[in-house]
């Protein structure tokens, strides 16, 4: 992974594709798993073995693990915290974060799913004032619990941006293959009609039919990862002709076989085809990376000026308020009057 360059490091950036739980540092896993008497191998093996996997169905299961080990508002107002310190330090101005009630209550069903997004707002908000950042939410659905469970997750994401607590959308992540976006539109439907924007998850394990169904049934606004899409030069040409953006997250498409091995990341190939690329890290503790050095490894295949125009259109495509855009822009345009014209890599 190259190092960033003093331009990614310093560049104004917005985040859209980061799981809240898979930003949980090493030591806070392993710290919880111990005070609550947490059995796992991961808390208490080698630390640096602690989020180490093989197989996408490994990284779930740690995902899982540590979904398990937080149990109390306080543990979330602290992963909020310190999700805040982190995203600051690499000069995140916006962010629209994952957060999953669905896991989180599946492991603690007495879980006050409120009072845990109360307590992470709060911190969000206090922590985000003092480091100039602004950080919404992203309800993910879960596809493994079923429809059932996806349409009251989807009323409770309403409930929560009702009561002002940060959630601008619903997203669908997990097992595509066995549990289609076909099955979630009336969660949705009703999630749009109360005013949510929708993003899902789709050509991550399955291929280009699941990114079909999340555009035209889940009238899905952005989509996380796509990098199936290539398969199918017409959906390609469906996501260009409709602006639709797609979050791309290169060490997380390496690591969970998204893309195959020794075979080059398609950001490139999307670019050139004129799709409206994002980059992101996805699980940046779990997968040892982070928002910047995804910034970085792109660069390094295609230049800073990418960079800064992926940067762009992540501005574009979030949620954020026209107010808020607009100054994000500003900020990008002066940025790039301050370092010059950024490089391109040969």
């Amino acid at each position: 992974m190259p190092e960033p360059s003093p331009f990614v490091r310093a560049l104004p950036k917005v985040q859209l594709h980061c799981h809240l739980e898979g930003t949980v540092r090493a030591e806070t896993f392993r710290e919880l798993a111990a005070a609550y008497g947490a059995e796992s191998a991961r808390a208490s093996g080698p630390f640096e073995a602690t989020y180490a996997f093989e197989t996408f169905r490994d990284f779930l299961l740690t995902f899982a693990e540590v979904c398990k080990v937080l149990r109390r508002p306080e543990d979330y107002a602290r992963i909020a915290r310190d999700y805040v310190v982190d995203a600051a330090a690499q000069n995140v101005r916006y962010a629209e974060v994952f957060i999953s009630p669905s896991v989180w209550t599946y492991f603690h069903p007495d879980l006050d799913v409120i009072e845990v997004c109360q307590a992470m707002r709060d911190a969000f908000e206090g922590e985000g004032t003092r480091r100039n950042i602004e950080v919404a939410l992203i309800c993910d659905l879960t596809r493994n619990f079923g429809v059932e469970r996806a349409q009251k997750t989807a009323e409770r994401a309403v409930q929560l941006a009702e009561r002002g607590l940060g959630v601008v959308a619903i997203g669908l992540g997990g097992d595509e293959i066995n549990f289609p976006a076909r099955l979630f539109v009336e969660p949705y439907a009703y999630a749009r009609a109360h005013g949510l924007h929708c993003v899902a998850h789709a050509g991550e394990d399955a291929g280009p039919e699941s990114i079909r169904e999340a555009i035209d049934l889940l009238r899905a606004e952005r989509i996380g990862h796509g990098v199936r899409a290539l398969a199918d030069p017409s959906l390609v040409g469906e996501l260009v002709a409709r602006r639709i953006a797609l979050e791309l997250c290169p060490t997380s498409n390496r690591l969970t076989g998204a893309v195959a091995p020794g075979v080059a990341h398609p950001i490139a190939a999307f670019d050139t085809a004129g799709v409206i690329c994002t980059v992101d890290a996805d699980d940046p503790a779990l997968f040892s990376t982070s928002l910047s050095e995804e910034l970085a490894l792109v660069a390094s295949w295609l230049g800073e000026a990418a960079v800064l125009r992926f940067t762009r259109n992540a501005v574009d495509a979030s949620f954020a308020s026209g107010g808020r855009k607009a100054s994000l822009k500003r900020e990008l345009e002066r940025f790039g009057l301050e370092t010059g014209s950024p490089r391109r890599s040969n």
